[in-house]
């Protein structure tokens, strides 16, 4: 009585239990999930029409459309692979990741036809090139050739270990890394994360997270899961999100601490009346206990802090309420929620370790690299043996991360291991400073990286946007750190700037400032 664990088998119970219920919301666009299950049937039989077979690649270019979240069903049941590509990526990258990986067929939104087109000669393994909106010479249209095919496809076996994404790294440091998630890796996901994060079918969902991001989270196939709305959102914007929150009565959705601080700082006119009880799940750098209050008392969101890391499909730990934390003061509570919490249900052990593979004491201090090992661990990187044994040793996947656990178990990360700032010989975590600076009331975003020092070796560098209107001083900043925390902690060097530089999910690139190559102005 087995059956291969696969997200896709989440489709099936959706068609059976929500089909007349509202799936899609994609500007004027709208589809049940009976309309939304038989694009996807068609797609896959109009994949198979072009000779994709099961374990080819398919990759897409696309923002948040409903195009891009119908393959996450019409590729993965024919048994091909699924590659989503970061569309903020450059032309280069593009061709270096459909070369790579294989990619017979591509699909690309309209906004990187010109992009695509311009490396298109250097793509010889690519049989078959798909607009999915707009339109090019050579290119076949996604809406006709998805209308010409019947919903009919020819039915393949699945197993749970085959591959159903690869998912490429950012390549902030080197060439893109291709993670291979199996069926099963993103099934357990979905699982643990439904375990310990209630959701039914009367939520409705905004993507604000982009679905090539670690597969939007697992939320691609999460929400279909549950029978909620897919609400489609294809630029970043505080006034557009607002207006669809308000008018397709969202209830929750998934941003970086980035998209949080540009939302929460959002004028009242764009805010508007925003519904109170949004809930919101955010990951991808450590968010400031500072940017958890500003949600949660602005606002009057819900907001829960999950970790994990493409690697691991991607959520491994969980900071869940405990019923200590009930009657805690909201800046109390802020900084409990800014951790990244205990191990998921579902996805494996998690554990904190020193150099010799021990696990560190639950003191709260004491630094280790969180590790990890179960069900939601990759299959390792694609066509590349030599980085997929670097990363995963002794059977535990290595994430790089610094971290301590506190007496309670709930892990806290205090930074890359590439990100400390190694002062006079003393530790200091840059995320520590981060938060620090963040607290101050004119303040909106702050990175510290370690620059080059004669008499330390190297001292914190503070880059600063400042709140629309505010203005601070050098000295003001240094004193604020000061006043808060180790006096070697402080920033030796402060700059005030205009933006920051980040990738597709808002991380911000950390390396860009600290070898001076960005082109962000400063005040």
């Amino acid at each position: 009585m087995e059956v291969a664990l696969t997200p896709i088998d989440f489709a099936r119970r959706a068609r059976r239990l929500y089909g007349n219920r509202e799936a899609v919301v994609d500007g004027d666009l709208r589809f049940t999930y009976a309309e939304f299950l038989e694009r996807c049937d068609r797609w896959s039989a109009a994949l198979q029409g072009l000779g994709v077979g099961q374990g080819d690649r398919v990759a897409y270019i696309a923002p948040n459309t409903h195009a891009h979240l119908e393959a996450y069903y019409a590729v993965p049941q024919i048994g091909a692979v699924l590659v989503p590509i970061n569309y903020r990526l450059l032309p280069e990258d593009f061709e270096y990741i459909i070369n790579h990986c294989g990619a017979t067929v591509v699909c690309v939104h309209s906004d990187y036809l010109d992009a695509v087109d311009g490396i298109r000669a250097a793509l010889g393994g690519v049989r078959h090139f798909v607009a999915l909106e707009g339109e090019g010479e050579g290119w076949l249209d996604y809406e006709t050739t998805l209308a010409a095919a019947g919903p009919d496809f020819a039915p393949v076996v699945i197993d749970e270990n085959d591959l159903l994404t690869i998912n490429y790294t950012s390549g902030t440091t080197a060439r893109p890394k291709g993670v291979m998630i199996t069926h099963r890796n993103a099934y357990i996901n979905v699982l643990g994360t439904l375990a310990q994060h209630h959701l039914g079918p009367n939520d409705r969902y905004l993507w604000t997270l982009p679905m090539f991001h670690a597969n939007g989270w697992t939320f691609t196939w999460i929400n279909t899961a549950r029978g909620m709305a897919h609400v489609c959102l294809r630029q970043v914007e505080p006034p557009l999100i607002f207006q669809l929150i308000r008018e397709e009565s969202i209830t929750m959705f998934c941003a970086a601490p980035t998209v949080l601080i540009s939302i929460a700082n959002a004028p009242a006119e764009v805010r508007g009346d925003a519904p109170r009880g949004v809930r919101l799940f955010t990951a991808g750098a450590p968010p400031a206990a500072a940017t958890i209050e500003l949600v949660e008392r602005e606002l009057g969101w819900e907001l829960t802090h999950v970790y994990g890391l493409t690697e691991t499909a991607p959520l491994i730990a969980f900071c869940e309420p405990q019923p200590a934390h009930r009657n805690l003061p909201l800046d109390e509570l802020a900084k409990i929620k800014s951790r990244q919490g205990v191990e998921l249900v579902s996805s494996g052990e998690l554990r904190v370790v020193d150099e010799d593979g021990g696990e560190v004491p639950w003191d709260g201090e004491t630094l280790g690299e969180i590790t990890v090992q179960g069900n939601v661990v990759m299959k390792g990187y694609y066509n590349d043996p030599e980085a997929t044994d670097a990363a995963i040793r002794d059977g535990w996947f290595h994430s790089g991360d610094a971290a301590v656990v506190h007496e309670d178990g709930f892990v806290e990360i205090r930074d890359r291991f590439k990100d400390v700032i190694i002062s006079g010989g003393e530790n200091i975590s840059s995320v520590e400073v981060e938060g620090c600076l963040l607290r101050h009331p004119a303040v909106q975003e702050a990175a510290v990286v370690g620059m080059p020092h004669e008499k330390w070796g190297e001292s914190p560098h503070a880059f600063i946007i400042l709140r629309d209107g505010a203005t601070a001083s050098e000295d003001e900043m240094k004193l604020h750190v000061r006043d808060s925390l180790a006096h070697f902690k402080t920033p030796q060097w402060v700059s005030f700037v205009d933006e920051l530089p980040k990738t597709a999910t808002g991380k911000v690139q950390k390396f860009v400032l600290r070898d001076g190559k960005s082109s962000i102005s400063r005040q």
